[in-house]
């Protein structure tokens, strides 16, 4: 990754809570935590964040209020072959003219770059997913009401009178925070409102997540296996994970990221 996406990265990670570590950003950037303390000092240099013990903080610390969920532009970088292998794979599933409703995430979002020629019926709650497709698709758009919450890109209400409830989807595409045994996790409980909501609309609830999020877990479950017809992720999905999947009654799709080279991703079923 280049260093300026790199700085771009910290400076967004700081805005997500007071102090971040080193450890934090080499996980986000799959940099060295060597690579990392030298871009933070850096940075403190130019006086775009202060330089603590083990990481930084921002100059002028974050807003409370914010979701828990992390922001997009952080995630939008991190594994990003995967996501867009994974995102490929997704759109083989859709027939020209499918309803299909895609929920807010950098997952998901990457499904955008192969939809250019699709008509499709899109519902989405992420407002970066719904401003592409506008500007260079042609599919139909609809978005539910709501607050537009910048750091996630995701529009998001309380309320059940949102528009969503009259929209059907034959497939729902999801990311998801982590996979275990106990269902699909995400962090915060009002991104969860809104996906249930979502997901009480669509036939099929499918799951877009790269092999990390197996080792990741979160203190709130958006739906248990049950629920999952299909889980795309790639290659690197531990084999324990790929079986607990299956005795669930789970389809496990499984892509083989592959550099970018312009060649076409491929995917298998595991």
């Amino acid at each position: 990754m280049h260093e300026r996406e790199r700085h771009r990265i910290i400076l967004s990670a700081i805005q997500e809570k007071p102090v971040v570590t080193v450890q934090d950003i080499a996980e986000l950037t799959e940099a060295s935590e060597a690579t990392i303390r030298r871009d933070i000092a850096a940075l403190h240099v130019q006086g775009k964040l202060r330089r603590v013990r083990g990481g930084a903080e921002a100059v002028h610390p974050p807003q409370q209020g914010h979701l828990a969920a992390r922001p997009f532009r952080v995630s939008e970088s991190v594994n990003i072959d995967k996501k867009r292998a994974i995102a490929r794979a997704a759109i083989e599933l859709c027939d020209e003219g499918d309803s299909v409703i895609i929920n807010g995430g950098t997952t998901t979002f990457q499904m955008v770059h192969f939809m250019s020629a699709r008509r499709l019926q899109v519902m989405t709650n992420s407002f970066a997913i719904a401003e592409h497709l506008v500007k260079h698709s042609k599919c139909t758009v609809s978005v539910p009401g709501g607050s537009i919450y910048r750091d996630q890109s995701l529009i998001l209400s309380p309320f059940d009178n949102d528009g969503i409830r009259n929209f059907y989807a034959r497939r729902m595409f999801i990311g998801a925070q982590g996979i275990s045994a106990h269902g699909v996790m995400e962090p915060d409980a009002l991104v969860i409102q809104s996906e249930q909501r979502l997901m009480r609309q669509a036939d099929e609830l499918i799951v877009m997540v790269d092999s990390s999020k197996f080792s990741r877990r979160s203190s709130m479950i958006l739906c248990p296996l049950d629920n999952v017809s299909t889980i795309i992720t790639d290659d690197g999905v531990p084999e324990e994970a790929v079986a607990m999947l299956e005795g669930a009654g789970v389809k496990v799709l499984t892509v083989k990221p592959m550099a970018s080279t312009g060649k076409e991703d491929a995917f298998s079923v595991a």
